[in-house]
């Protein structure tokens, strides 16, 4: 089977709105870029590899060939991969960061409405109304209460999670990666993708039994 392209115009917007509709079905998919013979989506390609070594070297190779829209899947986790695949630094811990201090500025807010303005008949400690000290406490709860949401959220939306289902579970060759085989798979989204040229790099990187998977619609 063979894939063919339909169009590469507004290849971000496109890749945006179809990671979009993978999480909300009612989102309607963009019109594809690649079809199958049979007019299928083309979800992407993806090779096997026969050890852990190949699969390493092949991920750098990818990695320098430009592709960012791809992944490595493993029976267990190979030391170093994420170097391979030229992973960034994750910005994770900066979005804990600026939720954690907006819910810390926000317990401080709340509570100085309260002492300072809504209401100002009640003391704390003999501070003025409006003191911070008092407040401490909840801003430090409020603070944490926001990281540890942030980190959790973040955490799944960073990482496309949670889906409804992926195209590459209807690949038993994709299967096997849980069992002892090593897979490669560059997703057709990406904007260095061509059915014939990553097909090729696939192949001079070692993979083996190439495998074009569809999307169901």
């Amino acid at each position: 089977m063979s894939a063919r392209s339909t169009t590469r115009k507004g290849a971000p917007e496109m890749s945006m709105l179809s990671t979009v509709s993978d999480y909300l079905p009612f989102v309607p998919k963009p019109r594809p870029q690649f079809v199958t013979e049979n007019g299928a989506r083309v979800h992407g390609l993806i090779a096997e590899y026969a050890s852990a070594p190949e699969v390493f070297h092949a991920a750098e190779k990818i990695r320098d060939a430009g592709y960012t829209k791809w992944d490595v899947h493993a029976p267990f986790p190979i030391h170093g991969i994420e170097h391979a695949m030229g992973h960034k630094k994750t910005i994770l811990p900066y979005i804990v960061f600026s939720i954690a201090l907006g819910g810390a500025f926000l317990g401080w807010l709340m509570q100085y409405w309260m002492t300072a303005v809504d209401y100002t008949g009640f003391t704390v400690q003999g501070k003025p109304y409006g003191a911070w000290e008092p407040f401490t406490m909840i801003i430090f709860e409020l603070g944490v209460l926001h990281a540890a949401f942030a980190s959790l959220i973040g955490m799944l939306m960073l990482n496309g999670l949670p889906r409804w289902n992926h195209p590459l579970f209807s690949s038993e060759r994709f299967l096997s990666a849980s069992q002892g085989g090593f897979i490669i798979g560059i997703e057709a989204t990406d904007k260095s993708f061509d059915p014939e040229a990553t097909r090729k790099l696939l192949e001079e990187t070692g993979g083996t039994d190439i495998e074009i998977i569809e999307d169901e619609d």
